[in-house]
Formats: structure tokens, sequence, C-alpha cells
């Protein structure tokens, strides 16, 4: 089984940058998009042997959510039951027979981190979709988790130790996500790797130097271990300001 996680940073602009040129050449079972900013009804992709599910936030042109799949799910939900989150489009469940696939667009705290206090509710909250989803089959979830986990995650940590994505608060709710039994899969296969990154700022020149961060992720249930085959980075792939990320299960 094969997945693709993918911050395409405004769809339609990603999808006149060669978006349809990845997506067949990656065949994969389950295509996972996050930041589509996109409302009903802007785009028609063609593709054939997928199921396609869209979460559109009320906010136009911002955030939102897909998953486009080859096996049809028993049930589709969309975002975690909590108003204040839900309003933005940033999750979509699916249940298949033996576990639950999750699309994530975690909240970026925003610069000066006006957003923080909210970011720190949307983490315990979505923990406990998570878990409570784990009571009755393992999860996998994907997206961008909009932090840098560990130093070796960012090429820049010491200046960026107080920004967002990489603040102490938000690290620990990362730390919390894996205390609860969530594997990072890249890390799990790549323990030491470093510059291996999935986000480079526009400016600077910042991917031309590979100085960016890794905040795209497959998270999954420690039971789902033994199935783990490899997890992968598509940096070499452009058309947004993130590139894919991929996992591979048994």
């Amino acid at each position: 089984m094969k997945l693709i996680s993918w911050n395409v940073n405004g769809l339609r602009a990603c999808a006149g940058k060669g978006f349809m040129d990845f997506f067949r050449e990656a065949d994969a079972d389950l295509f996972c998009l996050q930041e589509t900013k996109l409302q009903a009804g802007q785009i028609d992709l063609d593709l054939p042997g997928y199921h396609q599910y869209w979460n559109y936030a009320e906010k136009k042109g911002y955030s939102g959510t897909a998953i486009f799949t080859k096996q049809e799910p028993l049930s589709v939900s969309y975002g975690i039951g909590v108003e204040e989150h839900d309003r933005e489009g940033r999750v979509i469940t699916l249940e298949f027979p033996d576990l639950y696939a999750l699309t994530v667009y975690t909240p970026n705290s925003q610069d000066g981190l006006t957003r923080l206090d909210y970011r720190m509710r949307w983490e315990d909250d979505f923990l406990a979709y998570l878990k409570k989803l784990e009571t009755r089959k393992p999860v996998v979830f994907c997206g961008d988790l909009n932090v840098a986990h560990r130093e070796i995650d960012l090429k820049n940590p010491r200046s960026n130790r107080k920004n967002a994505g990489f603040t102490d608060e938000e690290r620990a709710k990362f730390t919390a996500l894996t205390e609860a039994g969530f594997l990072d899969t890249f890390r799990y296969f790549y323990p030491d790797l470093e510059g291996a990154y999935s986000w480079w700022s526009y400016r600077f020149h910042a991917r031309e130097k590979n100085a960016g961060w890794r905040i795209d992720y497959f998270l999954v249930s420690e039971c789902l271990k033994n199935r783990l085959q490899d997890a992968l980075i598509y940096a070499d792939v452009f058309g947004s300001d993130h590139c894919p990320v991929g996992l591979i299960l048994e």
C-alpha cells in the first residue's frame, strides 16, 4: 500500500506546475492533500480509478484538505467534532477494514506566535480524537503538522528556536504524540539522516541551498510497525513550497 501526502499550497496553482504529472507517476493507493485553498466547484480533477473526498474551509482561499483513494472507504468523516477547529477544513478521516487513514493540516502558530494558544488547544483535541479512533482500529495520519520536532529536522535550529514551527511548546506536543504511541515513520527508518526536509521558504533561495524544515509527516499507531516498509521524501518534486512525502505499508 503506497500513501502520499502533499501540502500543495493552493491546488489550482500547483495544478499548473505539474501536479498531475506527479500524481500519475506516483500511482499511490491513497493520495492526501493539505492547503488546497479551494471551495467546492473551483477545480475539476479527472482522476479515473479514485474516489475523491474534500473538506473546505469556510474562509475562501484558505486551508482545506482532500484525499483521493483507490479503495472505497467504509466511512468518511470531516473534522474532529470540535466546532472551533472544524470550520477550517483541516481533517478528513477514512475508515478502511483494517485501519483509519487521515489527512491533517495543523494550524500554524503565525508570526509573533499570535495563534500559539489556539494551536495548543488544537493539539490536545486532535490527540484526543486520534486516541478515540485507536480504540477501534489502528491509525495512519499524514500531513503538514507545522512543526520540526528535533534540531535535525531543520537547517537552522538555533536561530529559529522561538519561531512558529520550532517553539518548545509545539515540539513538546509532537513529543506527546510519540509518547501516546504514534511513530514518526521517517525517523523510524532514518533516525540520524540530516538534510531531509519537506518545506523551504520561497525567500533567500532556500530550496536551492536546501535550507529547509521537515514539517510533513506520516505517523502510525505502534501496532502497525511490522507493516512499515519505507518512508519517503520526494525532494525533487516541485510545484509547491512543500514537497510530497510518502509511506509504503505492507
